[in-house]
């Protein structure tokens, strides 16, 4: 057949096109290319914008996860005499764990929460962004300040964050009405910079990153490691603020 020309009628075709005189013609390998030029533009130009989209989604899922944490956190407080959460470190010895990691006080929570959560169920304990191996930290992200089970004395005699685990003081209950600064003391946190891929990422321990924490008034917010107030270690480390539960992490 050649295309551009009057349809000859001795070629099967409907009697509609015949009458018509239809002209069949089809793309040429000029035309072919630049449509798949254009399309390639396009998607150039629009993944960043679906990679950016996709992780702002993610962030707002994860301040969701921080907000239904704060409001579980609330209820225990209100159940349990105006009291944070507190226990003896280590609170688990097989595996060794301690009440500020995830795991360590998923279990004060729970009750709280609108289902079972557990390492094969984390559900907000988890940031969809964060890129740990599950089996790791049990699927938990969030770290919970050990401000708020230690006095301002205990927490301004530690200058140094190894000393959160190897040799815990021993844990004394804080109330709600011990914070001097609820709208800048952080409560609970994500532990490593899951929004921002750094190499290595050290959580707490590290000035580069950023992550969502949950501040003890209940907002929650997106910050930089490097506008968060230096703690006992030197470091932004809301486990050792400076005056524990009566400090301030961040001052915006």
């Amino acid at each position: 057949m050649d295309y551009g020309r009057t349809v000859d009628c001795e070629i099967p075709l409907s009697k509609d096109a015949c009458a018509a005189g239809t002209i069949l013609r089809g793309f040429t390998l000029i035309e072919l290319l630049v449509v798949i030029a254009i399309v390639s533009l396009l998607l150039t130009i629009l993944l960043p914008s679906l990679h950016k989209a996709k992780a702002a989604a993610r962030r707002v899922v994860c301040s969701h996860n921080l907000k239904q944490v704060g409001i579980a956190v609330d209820l225990y407080t209100h159940d349990s005499g105006g009291y944070y959460p507190c226990a003896q470190d280590p609170v688990s010895t097989s595996p060794s764990y301690w009440l500020w990691m995830g795991r360590g006080w998923r279990k004060w929570v729970q009750p709280y929460l609108s289902s079972i959560v557990d390492p094969n169920n984390p559900s907000v304990l988890l940031c969809p962004a964060d890129r740990a191996d599950p089996t790791k930290f049990e699927s938990t992200s969030y770290s919970y300040s050990m401000t708020f089970y230690h006095s301002p004395e205990q927490i301004d005699s530690i200058d140094d964050a190894i000393l959160t685990y190897t040799n815990p003081k021993p844990s004394i209950r804080q109330a709600v009405t011990e914070v001097a600064w609820p709208s800048a003391k952080i409560l609970i946190g994500e532990w490593t910079s899951n929004h921002e891929t750094i190499e290595p990422d050290l959580g707490w321990w590290c000035w580069d990153g950023t992550r969502s924490f949950l501040f003890a008034d209940g907002q929650v917010t997106f910050l930089k490691a490097e506008s968060i107030r230096a703690a006992r270690d030197n470091m932004p480390d809301a486990n050792l603020t400076i005056h524990g539960i009566k400090g301030r992490d961040y001052v915006p």
